[in-house]
């Protein structure tokens, strides 16, 4: 299977943050969501544990036997060249895909054998920014920051709104309720998505390469709200091969390379690495 085979089954266009094609409700009390499935005892460290994953498409194995935990309120970045199952993986913890073999639990759940109720319960308490943002082109900015709150919540119109304006000057654009995505540049378009995801306040955030297409300059803005976003106590999962902007927002790390899980640890752990490959990554300048 050819690359860009492999990137049309791994990367892409999935429904837009927060939504997930679920009917609306209202939003779940914590403490009695959940349904039927049973729940083990939560490890208070740790959002998200993927147990010995693996995952293929065919005949390609995109993910083999990987093992990973984030703990709470760290960002974790997932480093590696493009279509070596990092998008998958974000995949696998949001429950847009469920693994061969393996099982993922988020916050102490497994998730792997949800019924959609359940994990639509489950998903509410996560935030996605997509790679290109994927904003609905036929909404207002502010009503794309909106769309979950109307989806999810019995919230009054009123409400909304001023949530979704309070969301939107959290980004930088407090200006903009009104515009439509087509009259916003790239990195606006990121900061919307980035609103959108964040509209519900989801304990975990999960962000597919936040870089990508953006000048330095940007990536850096971006970067930036990403670090604030983690300073309220969001877990942040993030892939990226941006080895510059994984500097400035990652607490843990881990390099996959075809599916396998090469190096995980601390930024010195990476930066100390014998394998040719991490040592390779780890010295990039290059952003993307």
């Amino acid at each position: 299977m050819t690359r860009d085979t492999r990137e049309s089954v791994t990367d892409g266009a999935q429904p837009p943050s927060q939504g997930f094609g679920e009917p609306r409700r209202s939003s779940p009390d914590p403490a009695t969501s959940g349904g039927g499935a049973s729940r083990p005892p939560e490890d208070d460290e740790t959002a998200v544990r993927l147990d010995h994953v693996s995952k293929a498409f065919g005949p390609l194995k995109v993910l083999d036997d990987v093992s990973f935990e984030i703990s709470k309120g760290k960002a974790f970045c997932l480093l590696g060249r493009s279509g070596t199952g990092k998008s998958v993986t974000l995949r696998h913890i949001v429950g847009l895909v469920r693994p061969d073999r393996g099982r993922v639990f988020i916050e102490g759940r497994d998730i792997t054998t949800l019924k959609a109720r359940e994990l639509s319960d489950v998903r509410k308490h996560m935030g996605f920014l997509f790679q290109n943002a994927a904003l609905f082109d036929s909404m207002t900015v502010g009503d794309n920051v909106a769309f979950p709150m109307r989806r999810h919540t019995d919230w009054s119109d009123s409400e909304i709104r001023d949530r979704a304006k309070k969301k939107l000057a959290d980004v930088g654009l407090e200006n903009d309720f009104d515009k439509m995505p087509g009259d916003l540049s790239g990195g606006m378009k990121k900061r919307a998505g980035l609103a959108r995801a964040m509209a519900l306040d989801p304990t975990i955030l999960l962000v597919d390469e936040p870089s990508a297409g953006l000048d330095p300059i940007t990536a850096g803005e971006i970067d930036e709200l990403l670090v604030k976003t983690k300073r309220t106590g969001t877990t942040l999962a993030v892939v990226t091969h941006n080895i510059p902007s994984a500097r400035v927002i990652g607490d843990e790390f881990a390099v996959l390379h075809e599916g396998h899980m090469i190096a995980r640890g601390s930024l010195q752990d990476l930066d100390a690495s014998d394998d040719p490959l991490v040592k390779a990554f780890m010295r990039s300048h290059g952003g993307g």
